[in-house]
């Protein structure tokens, strides 16, 4: 720790937080460094790290790398108390080898960003339907990434398999394939069996099958579980043409339990990477995609306007509309995407 003789002024502290311990620096009102700290990460070290920050001076902000992670039980803390908390975005590569890397220099850099206005961003509350929401999604997402893979696996599994076997089930849908392998049986182990590869090959179609059928089912339990909590926390939002449980519930997850932190709708547009970015030359003047924001969002207004144009009539006369003044389909799908930012924007903060 190092410190240096304080009076009262209004100072700015930067947090570097880790698994089991958060480093705080603080600055004055004109950037000079007074002190520096480390605190554990529990919630008597949060009190002593407010206390210690108290010590040098009238806190204007504390400025926390990660509110997404190591440090969200620190940023919850926080506004619980009161305070001012700013999301900070961890240095960039050029920054870090110019400066070096450690808990202290990552604490002063934190609080730099905020003093100096570079980090101005409010974090996710994080404590209400919508952080409950994205921990179901959070299940759901792993249930179908296994799902698929499980899938996979099966079919691959009968396509090189005993060539009896794989005419058997050649020409099965995947919903009937799933069925067949669930009542395979072995009347012996492989080691036993007179053909020790086919028997092998059905134990783990059975198994895959069953494993396929679990998660299934795993996966209709949260969906029972998460499109009530869904249409309770944003009811507006699923009236809009094209949004369902699982779309309004990422849209919900980016905006976060206060949407109303979102400066406006171009700034909710550029998180969901739908706002295009300018890329003119002294000839040309155009504008490229934005593959920044959040792609989950991105993909969900995706989805929302692949739905409207497929059926959605205003839609469908517009893309014929601006196809006939040349655009290409994924120009017009954009310039939908970007509408429907402004219209989501709108239902989530009123």
């Amino acid at each position: 720790m190092t410190s240096m003789t304080s009076t009262r002024r209004v100072v700015t502290v930067g947090v570097d937080p880790h698994s089991d311990t958060h480093h705080a620096a603080v600055f004055d009102e004109v950037g000079r460094p007074i002190a520096d700290a480390g605190f554990p990460t529990t919630p008597e070290g949060y009190r002593h790290l407010r206390e210690w920050a108290a010590e040098h001076g009238e806190v204007a902000a504390f400025g926390v790398e990660g509110t997404g992670a190591y440090g969200a039980g620190l940023a919850r803390d926080l506004r619980a108390a009161g305070q001012v908390v700013i999301e900070v975005d961890r240095p960039d590569r050029k920054t870090r080898r110019q400066h070096g890397k450690s808990d202290p220099i990552d604490a002063y850099a934190a609080a730099a960003a905020v003093l100096s206005g570079a980090a101005v961003g409010i974090p996710k509350t994080r404590d209400g339907q919508v952080e409950a929401i994205r921990t179901l999604r959070v299940a759901r997402r792993s249930a179908i990434k296994g799902r698929t893979q499980a899938i996979n696996q099966l079919k691959a599994v009968v396509l090189t398999g005993p060539a009896q076997l794989r005419l058997a089930l050649a020409g099965q849908s995947t919903r009937e394939l799933l069925g067949t392998c669930r009542r395979m049986r072995t009347t012996q182990p492989p080691s036993q069996a007179s053909d020790p590869v086919a028997a092998a090959t059905r134990s783990t179609l059975r198994r895959l099958a069953r494993r396929i059928t679990a998660l299934t089912e795993e996966i209709a339990d949260i969906d029972t579980e998460l499109q009530p909590l869904v249409q309770a926390t944003a009811p507006q939002l699923m009236d809009v043409y094209g949004v369902g449980t699982e779309v309004g519930a990422q849209l919900l997850i980016t905006a976060g339990d206060d949407p109303d932190r979102l400066r406006s709708e171009a700034a909710f547009a550029q998180l969901c990477g739908t706002a295009p970015l300018p890329a003119s030359n002294g000839r040309t003047t155009r504008h490229r995609l934005n593959r920044g924001g959040d792609r989950h969002a991105n993909y969900a207004l995706h989805v929302i306007a692949l739905v409207r144009l497929s059926a959605h009539q205003p839609t469908r006369d517009y893309a014929a509309r601006r196809r006939a003044q040349g655009l290409s389909n994924l120009k017009i799908i954009r310039c939908l995407k970007r509408y429907i930012a402004r219209e989501i924007h709108h239902v989530l903060t009123t």
